[in-house]
């Protein structure tokens, strides 16, 4: 009961001991993940801005593959279309991370007691790893961001456990972790294929479109 009143303690309180700590208290271990929560959510835009402006450019690429199609230069099409192609693969993915990002606060939301602090915070860093990963050489001040989130996630996580006493495994949520990515797949890849006409088969040059529009996403 000792351990778990301090933690409580820990969880709503600031601390302010010492002349740093009057300086700079030591915010409560919910506001920082309040903080962390935060730092996520502007991440997730950061990514939907970009996901919005390489729907542009997927729109201004689809009409140039129709107009070359048309046009019967099936070359240019078809370099319009790999470029496309590449672009849609990218829109995918940043719709993937934010949709992954999205679930890690709903996650992160949910905890309010010692009971859930390791299974809602540890595959969060998994998750946010991955999204680091795949937006390192896409969106670089957005995977700073999300480094310092995982530090400041792994402080809680060490500081919770040395408050209860409770040792926490970071490998064991690996389920949960990919849980979450996978969800955030799923969805998607369903509204990638909602929101992005497909593609005119480019074959022989004789063939061509009689009639093609772009769907507003």
């Amino acid at each position: 009961m000792r351990t778990l009143s301090k933690f409580a303690e820990k969880w709503e309180k600031t601390e302010i001991s010492g002349i740093k700590g009057t300086l700079r208290p030591q915010q409560s271990l919910r506001s920082r993940l309040q903080f962390a929560v935060r730092k996520i959510e502007l991440q997730s835009q950061a990514i939907e801005g970009t996901t919005n402006r390489l729907k542009e450019r997927d729109r201004s690429l689809f009409s140039k593959v129709v107009d070359a199609y048309s046009k019967h230069d099936t070359k240019r099409a078809n370099a319009y279309a790999n470029e496309l192609a590449e672009i849609r693969k990218t829109v995918n993915f940043m719709m993937d991370a934010k949709l992954a990002l999205e679930r890690v606060v709903l996650r992160l939301s949910t905890v309010t007691q010692v009971g859930n602090v390791a299974s809602a915070i540890a595959p969060a860093m998994k998750v946010l790893q991955g999204v680091r990963t795949g937006i390192a050489g896409i969106l670089p001040n957005a995977e700073q961001e999300l480094g310092m989130v995982s530090e400041l996630l792994d402080g809680i996580m060490i500081e919770a456990g040395q408050t209860t006493g409770i040792g926490f495994d970071f490998e064991a949520p690996s389920e949960d972790a990919a849980k979450i990515i996978n969800e955030a797949a799923i969805v998607a890849e369903q509204r990638t294929k909602e929101k992005f006409p497909e593609l005119p088969t480019l074959k022989a040059p004789e063939e061509h479109i009689e009639d093609a529009d772009y769907r507003n996403p």
